[in-house]
């Protein structure tokens, strides 16, 4: 009797004992629609490339320091949380990025958690409030200043360090996207009615040049974006719509890159090449042309564009008739063009 305690006791001193923990992160997926054959998780101070297989799963192993990674697919990237000892399986459609992302296995809570922020950000934030006054754009941000410390204080079981960092980076996000939407809002009391600014032989696609002063006597609509920004890529299936329906209409559409070297590796070569590929690849229409300077162009300066899609209307005149239009996804530039007798 006394060898059986013995080895029962062994046996639970032996099943009390922890897994050692992991050092490292285990991640893993699918992705539907690659948009490349890797990936890359990327830091500061860390970068990995994880290959992705022909049918779209990757798994891979990190070490890294606890913190917050960017997840990057070729074409748009993601915020994930990583720790050693997760096991972390991630499932995303590159066709709906942002609103499929989903997370299984240990540290899903904490991912998930952070999709559901960063969507919720998106549909607070991805607003126009050009059109609103300043003393109505203070109340709005008032409101969804109150509605995201809901939203993050509800919120239990999830490492403090996601959930400090959403409360510290709360207030500079908000004065930042509020400073910006201030700026357009007198921008247009400045602007409107007056001369636009002028851009001179902007390169199209075809390889000739356009320039603004060429396209008088039209409406001309006017929407700066570039290759690697995604709320521009998510106004194009609207953009095209609305040309196909005013294509006999009095109004001209123009598209300007803002790809540089600064977003393509310091290649302006590769710039006009990925802007090339998209132009081509989404088939796009009106005039497609690439700001020679990138940001630093005079036309980009003049109508202060520091953030994008950005959407400018023209008169036939070649006055200003809004410096910062509705998105052709909004409802309200069909009523401003049917105002405008377009």
């Amino acid at each position: 009797m006394k060898k059986i305690c013995i080895a029962i006791g062994a046996l639970a001193i032996f099943a009390c004992q922890e897994a050692p923990k992991k050092d490292y992160v285990t991640l893993s997926g699918q992705i539907t629609d690659k948009n490349s054959d890797s990936l890359i998780v990327r830091s500061r101070a860390y970068s990995k490339t994880i290959t992705v297989n022909a049918d779209g799963t990757f798994s891979d192993t990190l070490k890294i320091e606890t913190g917050l990674y960017n997840f990057y697919d070729g074409v748009e990237s993601t915020n994930v949380f990583l720790k050693n000892g997760y096991d972390l399986n991630l499932s995303l459609d590159t066709k709906a990025f942002d609103e499929s992302i989903s997370y299984t296995g240990e540290g899903a809570e904490n991912n998930n958690y952070l999709a559901e922020k960063s969507l919720i950000e998106e549909k607070l934030l991805d607003q126009d409030f050009s059109s609103m006054t300043l003393e109505s754009l203070d109340t709005e941000f008032e409101n969804i200043e109150t509605e995201l410390t809901t939203f993050y204080n509800s919120k239990q079981g999830i490492d403090t360090m996601l959930t400090n960092m959403a409360s510290n980076n709360l207030k500079p996000m908000l004065d930042g996207t509020k400073k910006y939407y201030a700026n357009n809002i007198k921008l247009k009391q400045e602007m409107t009615g007056k001369p636009s600014p002028m851009f001179v032989d902007y390169t199209n696609a075809d390889g000739s040049t356009t320039s603004l002063e060429s396209l008088k006597g039209k409406y001309v609509y006017i929407d700066v974006w570039a290759t690697w920004c995604a709320p521009c890529k998510a106004e194009i299936p609207s953009l095209k719509a609305l040309e196909a329906e005013y294509y006999d209409k009095n109004i001209t559409f123009v598209s300007i890159s803002v790809d540089d070297d600064r977003t393509h590796g310091g290649s302006w070569d590769k710039a006009k090449a990925d802007w090339l590929a998209m132009v081509a690849d989404e088939d796009l229409g009106g005039i497609q042309v690439m700001s020679p300077e990138g940001w630093k162009s005079e036309f980009v300066r003049n109508y202060q564009v520091n953030g994008i899609p950005r959407f400018i209307l023209i008169g036939p005149d070649g006055n200003v008739v809004d410096p910062s239009a509705p998105r052709p996804s909004d409802a309200k530039l069909k009523e401003l063009f049917t105002s405008l007798s377009i």
